[in-house]
């Protein structure tokens, strides 16, 4: 047994094997669990730096302080472990950027939001690299497989989140007509780019981001 997986040792009350046996095996998996997520997530961390190709189990076993075994145990191969780190960035992304935006009201209001939520995301950051998709998309986009399809749906998810908003805004009259497809490629590729710039210290990428999309929101006349 794995340290992952050891839990602290019990009294056993007379007729209770059973469910104490349940409730061992029921701790267990929430270690497990809790092990896995927090494994992803420094794995989403590293690879913001390294990319998912850097990711190694006994990398990530020697940061932890965890030993390699324990961690291939909970991912079993490499790929199934830069997976997981797509997905703990994902909700990660989800919880600093989009959970947030949904609050405000949809269209233009929120696309602001979201575009707002987004710049403390890079600016902070959330990842120890700068943005986890910048880092890792060019790396995979060329390279068929699982680790490919869960970035790829990401990006997909997020360039439909833009040009949804942007519909409704133009939808409601907010803001001037336009190819909402086309200028979500656009603000996608201006906070991309707005990465590279703040990880290379223009902190005016910034500004420039909200000049670009204010001039994409301006009021239909």
């Amino acid at each position: 047994m794995s340290e992952l997986e050891q839990l602290p040792a019990s009294h056993t009350a007379p007729g209770s094997s059973d469910r104490l046996g349940a409730g061992t095996s029921d701790q267990r998996l929430l270690r497990g669990a809790r092990a896995r997520q927090a494994i992803a997530r420094h794995a989403a961390d590293v690879a913001s730096l390294k990319g998912l190709s850097g990711l190694s189990i006994g990398r990530l076993a020697t940061d932890l302080g965890l030993s390699k075994s324990g961690v291939a145990t909970l991912f079993g191969t490499k790929e199934r472990l830069q997976v997981a780190a797509v997905a703990s960035a994902r909700e990660a992304f989800l919880d600093a950027v989009v959970r947030p935006a949904s609050a405000t009201p949809p269209g233009a209001t929120r696309l602001r939001a979201l575009t707002e939520r987004w710049i403390s995301y890079a600016e902070t950051p959330l990842f120890t690299g700068g943005c986890f998709w910048a880092a890792n998309l060019p790396d995979f986009d060329s390279r068929p497989g699982q680790v490919r399809d869960a970035l790829f749906r990401h990006h997909q998810d997020w360039l439909a989140l833009i040009a949804g908003e942007l519909r409704q805004a133009v939808n409601a009259g907010e803001v001037a007509d336009l190819d909402v497809d086309l200028t979500a490629f656009q603000i996608d590729a201006v906070l991309t780019a707005a990465n590279t710039a703040l990880r290379l210290g223009d902190n005016d990428a910034v500004n420039k981001v909200r000049h670009v999309v204010g001039g994409f929101l301006t009021p239909r006349r």
